[in-house]
């Protein structure tokens, strides 16, 4: 098993801050979905959420493939939950073209922590008994979210972000506790939404509060001749209590630099001086206000 998932978020949406070329055309999507299985990557990750990514997904043979996808927010005014689960879930698979898939993960833990938090779980909770679901799970921003959610419900999938600048699920000691239970780690934004494989150069004027940390990763990668991608990979990768690596690509060709890229070796390196608790630089939901 390659401990690398493929996210697919560019299969249905334009996504991504380095992303130059848009949603992937299908021709395209269905070659990287080849090279995955070539390259025995067999997780898919989607999520109800990423425009026509299932439905992209539904239409190639996936049968090679783990998929796990995420329920949206319960809009507010949804007056029947269990029911609008239900539906939420059976469409999902209608367009994954499937009769179950192996993880479903709540986007957002919020809705776990009103009102509506035990028809919610106890909806997932049947849906998994009757086989629709093999793994029921939360994908999380922080992980003080934690917190609350493992008293609220029996979780088999913890989706964070993970990478050199935020390795808050790491010194939270929440990835450690995760292992021990038995829980599956799948780790995203390793390159924080691709913003650490830009140039110098490249990196829009708004991060620019954040000059003193891509000076330095210029520099040090320079002078030790070293590649962003392998150093990015290498952090989660070498990490024994990730279970999943999830990375997004925009076109092949990066796709293929970046299994060769996962496969590079590296000496063990201090990059603590990446590390930052700044939620303006380390969430991407909050960029749009900078």
């Amino acid at each position: 098993m390659n401990k690398l998932a493929l996210g697919t978020a560019q299969f249905g949406l334009n996504y991504g801050v380095a992303n130059e070329s848009g949603k992937i055309k299908f021709s395209v999507t269905k070659d990287i979905i080849q090279l995955a299985k070539e390259q025995n990557i067999d997780l898919l990750d989607t999520a109800i959420a990423y425009g026509e990514s299932e439905k992209i997904i539904g239409k190639i043979a996936i049968s090679d493939f783990k998929i796990v996808s995420k329920l949206p927010i319960i809009p507010k005014e949804c007056s029947n939950t269990e029911s609008w689960i239900n539906n939420e879930v059976n469409n999902c698979l209608k367009r994954l073209q499937t009769k179950s898939i192996y993880g479903l993960l709540i986007h957002q833990t919020k809705n776990l922590l009103d009102k509506k938090g035990e028809i919610i779980i106890n909806a997932l909770n049947k849906l998994k008994s009757r086989g629709l679901i093999k793994k029921l799970g939360v994908s999380i921003y922080n992980p003080t979210e934690l917190d609350h959610v493992v008293k609220l419900m029996e979780i088999d999938i913890v989706q964070a972000p993970l990478n050199i600048i935020d390795t808050r699920l790491v010194t939270s000691g929440w990835l450690s506790k995760l292992h021990k239970n038995g829980i599956e780690v799948h780790t995203r934004s390793t390159f924080l939404q691709g913003l650490l494989l830009m140039p110098r150069i490249k990196i829009p004027s708004k991060f620019n509060r954040w000059s003193k940390i891509w000076d330095c990763w210029t520099q040090e990668l320079k002078k030790n001749n070293l590649n962003a991608a392998s150093v990015c990979l290498s952090y989660p990768l070498s990490l024994p209590e990730v279970s999943r690596v999830i990375i997004g690509v925009d076109n092949l060709n990066q796709f293929k630099s970046l299994i060769s890229a996962s496969n590079i070796n590296l000496e063990k390196k201090d990059w603590s001086f990446m590390k930052s608790l700044d939620l303006k630089l380390i969430n991407p939901s909050n960029w749009k206000d900078l």
